[in-house]
């Protein structure tokens, strides 16, 4: 299955990038079943949620990174939560994380952001893991797009946990400003709780406009990766999309 998704390419007119988005529960679980499910991804850009934050948060980070081959580009602890890696194909022209207003008695929210360059293709990139209390997640999305929008950049992606679902108010406020990659061009699996859990599709990639979507689920047939993997990992799947992106 893994093998109907377009590899990362880069041609004169665009590259396509392949962004995976997973939550990974502060690596709480078997870090060694979730280093082999990113690698089998061959992802170039991963969208952190729920990175480690407190003590020592960093040298987790980097022990993520390395485990997976990838490189540390922003987040974790200074974010809340959502953190970016990357491959060595991705040129960090800009990163910054963000913290979102605060509602009393509830997690302190963020976002990890950063501008992204493969070849002549830009892009920019938000990691989000939004509130479970819906009038702060619809206060959150809308305060994503203004920061998406500040990124000041033609070609974006949002990927993350939103905490809702397709018929919920904020996931209908980003979907009606944003392509939902499963949506443009359904792959893999749908459900992105973990498997034996309610089926719910809270996890997402989200591309602007110009942004052609070749494909985006969560992925199958992943090699070296069994189901006992997927279950160990975190308690969400990951979500993996391919998109082209415009050269600038």
């Amino acid at each position: 299955m893994l093998a109907d998704l377009p590899e990362s390419s880069t041609e004169a007119d665009a590259s396509v990038v392949r962004v995976l988005s997973y939550n990974i529960r502060s690596l709480r679980d078997d870090e060694a079943a979730l280093a082999r499910i990113i690698r089998a991804c061959v992802p170039d850009v991963v969208c952190v949620q729920e990175a480690p934050r407190f003590f020592r948060w960093r040298k987790a980070a980097a022990r993520l990174a390395h485990a997976s081959e990838l490189v540390y580009a922003t987040g974790g602890g200074t974010a809340s939560g959502p953190m970016i890696l990357t491959s060595l194909r991705a040129h960090v022209e800009h990163a910054e994380d963000v913290l979102l207003p605060r509602t009393p008695w509830l997690h302190q929210r963020g976002l990890a952001t950063a501008v992204l360059r493969f070849g002549r293709a830009r892009l920019g990139v938000v990691s989000c893991h939004l509130s479970i209390d819906a009038d702060e997640r619809h206060d959150q999305g809308k305060l994503l797009l203004d920061r998406l929008a500040a990124l000041d950049v033609p070609h974006a992606v949002v990927a993350g946990d939103l905490n809702d679902r397709p018929d919920g108010r904020t996931f209908g406020l980003l979907a009606g400003h944003l392509q939902d990659g499963w949506a443009v061009r359904p792959w893999g699996r749908e459900h992105t709780t973990r498997l034996g859990d309610p089926l719910q599709r809270i996890d997402a990639v989200f591309a602007t406009k110009g942004v052609e979507v070749l494909g985006c689920g969560v992925p199958m047939g992943l090699p070296g990766v069994t189901e006992a993997d997927l279950r160990a990992a975190t308690d969400h799947l990951p979500v993996l999309a391919a998109l082209r992106v415009p050269a600038a």
